[in-house]
């Protein structure tokens, strides 16, 4: 089926943040003979992956949802409370989840905006924690039982990957609930089923773990409850998100899928984007198509950074 892809006709795009600190979205747009897809891999180690997730709408489909709707979770990286309140009531989202963690920010400015996330989703509605890569134990459990006063209470804490070692010495410091990203276990190794004993929720990622089937066989064989998340993506990627969303046999948890607000604009038609409404978005049975329009505007135009992304998506096919 990749066959009928025209991997040169893929057209790059870089689609910017709307606020200084969060990183603009870039990657190329994929047509496939049912549809299309969204390659944005954050590194050369996942582009294989992210290839297969990229394609696969676009060729074999999607599996069959369970659900027409999903409840997402919003991404709240501001101590301003005015401004927090204004993204909360914009999405609707009653789950928000707080980076934390991340230098140069110390721990006043986490705790700044666990206050502020916290009094924009009131009383009722959930706070999670987002912890920075290259945590450190030793320092993150304190951290995290002033988070979690700071925040009236915390839902879980997601932890980017980490090893046996490291999760029970957090573990041991706070009994804060932890969140570990499925794609830290891969490949998997004897560390795997250590780690994820130590774990309350796993996350899955659909580009980092290859597709939304695999993740799906991924989710069903481990004994955790499993929450979907994204590194960031245009509607594109998102709707992969939310077609594995759509097919978990249960599903406890909002999924990060909320953040497309973040972005300066997206790469479908307006009233295809996939913008919150009431803290859910719907599940579709195929990837949306791109405007013509929003390609254009969004068009990559530093031939750098387009013959990265054509280098990036050769090197996986090559590997493939």
């Amino acid at each position: 089926m990749r066959a009928l892809i025209d991997f040169d006709a893929a057209a790059a795009f870089s689609v910017p943040a709307t606020h200084p600190g969060r990183p603009a979205v870039e990657g190329l747009v994929l047509e496939g003979p049912q549809g299309w897809g969204e390659f944005s891999p954050r590194s050369a180690a996942q582009a294989g992956p992210a290839l297969v997730a990229a394609t696969e709408g676009g060729t074999v489909g999607w599996p069959d949802p369970v659900r027409g709707r999903v409840p997402v979770a919003l991404t709240v990286d501001t101590a301003d409370p005015d401004r927090a309140a204004a993204m909360v009531a914009a999405t609707g989202c009653g789950t928000v989840r707080v980076p934390v963690g991340a230098g140069p920010a110390t721990l006043t400015d986490d705790l700044a905006r666990c206050r502020a996330a916290r009094a924009a989703v009131g009383p009722h509605g959930r706070v999670r924690l987002v912890l920075a890569a290259g945590w450190d134990p030793e320092g993150a459990a304190p951290a995290l039982r002033a988070l979690q006063r700071a925040c009236g209470g915390i839902e879980f804490a997601e932890i980017p990957a980490g090893t046996t070692g490291q999760l029970a010495a957090l573990r041991r410091g706070c009994d804060v609930p932890v969140a570990i990203e499925a794609a830290g276990l891969e490949p998997a190794g004897s560390d795997a089923d250590a780690v994820l004993r130590h774990a309350d929720v796993v996350v899955l990622g659909v580009a980092a773990l290859g597709g939304v089937r695999r993740a799906l066989r991924i989710a069903q064989s481990i004994p955790l409850p499993a929450v979907v998340g994204s590194p960031g993506e245009t509607s594109l990627g998102l709707a992969a998100g939310l077609a594995l969303a759509g097919a978990l046999p249960s599903l406890e948890y909002a999924c990060a899928l909320g953040d497309l607000g973040a972005l300066a604009g997206d790469l479908v038609d307006p009233a295809r984007s996939l913008r919150p409404v009431d803290g859910q978005l719907p599940v579709a049975p195929m990837p949306p198509a791109p405007d013509g329009a929003a390609l254009a505007r969004f068009a990559l135009r530093d031939p750098g950074r387009v013959r990265h992304w054509r280098a990036l998506l050769a090197g996986a096919r090559d590997r493939d």
